[in-house]
């Protein structure tokens, strides 16, 4: 019996045996084994997907080729608390919750982890005893690569590889200049002792984007996660951008049906992929702005609740695409975050960090991966 027949089967005996909803959260990931994540930037769910949407490549044409999440939640606001915690599993602490204005360390106020996986204290770059996704899967045998747009464009402001100030040093990278849209607050992988502390090793994985067209070639070349950020203007974080484009969902949509052909084409995604592309952060306006879901929880002692306004970061949705994704699927099932990062654990067999650990946050289930893959998995 093949992997792919073998999934099919127990997903279909776990469906029958448990009521929807149940099933949606306990069925086992399919086997993929190459995850591209793309995040995208302060959009929340009514305006992305309206009907008159900007990005209609966004709203309409990608849901009709895989799954719209309609109920997927950030975790807090502004930016970097998110990205923090899709790649470790940690809270908003409000340093992060600010973007880290200058690259400071993390202030520990008790020497481990708590009994949630949290570090405790604040600041923005993660002491060693915070693990990453990274981490783990480098430490299973998995390979990964951050991909950042612009980054290193001008290298007076950051370094073509790894980028990012000294610590303790201001971080003029969170504005966008004309030629240079890389910001930091968008690279989570900086953020963490773990990775920056051996260069090479960071110099090797956290790389800018136009290495990514090679790196897709074939499937050996491609990693098995890949973390994809767009610049400023690209994420639709600036309404109008510093090379005079228009911004928001109009730059958004651009960038899509530049870079997301190029994913779904790849040997390594035809074989046995998976493509998220999600939103940070909602806007910030009304109970959608600041909503949560899935028992979100605030970092103890965390000055601010997690999206200053509400429980978390606000419904954004999010799409995801893959051989194992039946065309048109549409999903209400409460997903986060904190759910991504347990989903890309479960599906590489890694143990869930910090909140992904929590009962809440569920792994995305037969309501997501509906469909049967078309080739076996690439070895």
């Amino acid at each position: 019996m093949s992997l792919r027949t073998l999934w099919l089967s127990l997903a279909l005996l776990s469906t029958l045996a448990q009521p929807a909803d149940a099933a949606a959260a306990a069925s086992a990931p399919p086997p993929i084994r190459h995850v591209f994540v793309l995040v995208l930037e302060n959009m929340s769910y009514s305006y992305t997907f309206a009907a008159d949407s900007d990005a209609p490549y966004l709203a309409h044409t990608l849901p009709a080729q895989g799954a719209l999440l309609s109920q997927y939640y950030a975790i807090g606001h502004a930016s970097l608390d998110n990205y923090v915690a899709m790649v470790s599993g940690q809270a908003p602490n409000h340093e992060t919750q600010l973007d880290c204005p200058t690259y400071s360390d993390f202030h520990l106020s008790a020497p481990a982890l708590n009994g949630d996986g949290q570090a405790l204290g604040a600041g923005c770059v993660y002491p060693p005893i915070v693990k990453t996704l990274p981490d783990q899967l480098e430490a299973a045998g998995f390979t990964w690569k951050g991909y950042m747009e612009d980054m290193g464009n001008d290298p007076k402001r950051e370094r073509a590889t790894c980028g990012h100030v000294p610590l303790g040093a201001a971080d003029p990278t969170s504005v966008a200049r004309r030629g240079d849209q890389y910001a930091a607050k968008h690279d989570p992988f900086v953020y963490f002792h773990t990775i920056v502390d051996d260069a090479a090793r960071c110099d090797a994985h956290v790389v800018n984007l136009n290495r990514l067209p090679a790196d897709l070639a074939s499937a050996a070349t491609t990693p098995n996660f890949v973390f994809i950020t767009p610049n400023l203007c690209s994420d639709g974080h600036d309404p109008k951008c510093a090379d005079g484009r228009a911004g928001g969902l109009v730059a958004i949509n651009a960038f899509l049906t530049q870079w997301v052909p190029l994913i779904v084409n790849s040997a390594a995604f035809r074989a046995d992929g998976l493509l998220i592309v999600t939103f940070d952060e909602a806007d910030g306006v009304g109970q959608e702005g600041s909503g949560a879901c899935c028992g979100e929880k605030p970092l103890p002692g965390a000055r601010y609740a997690p999206g200053f306004n509400g429980p978390g970061g606000g419904r954004v949705g999010a799409v995801v695409l893959s051989p194992f994704v039946k065309p048109g699927t549409v999903s209400a099932v409460p997903y986060n975050h904190y759910s991504l990062l347990k989903t890309i654990e479960a599906i590489f067999a890694l143990q869930p960090l910090g909140y992904a650990a929590a009962p809440g946050p569920q792994v995305f289930g037969a309501d997501v991966f509906s469909g049967a893959a078309p080739h076996p998995p690439v070895r």
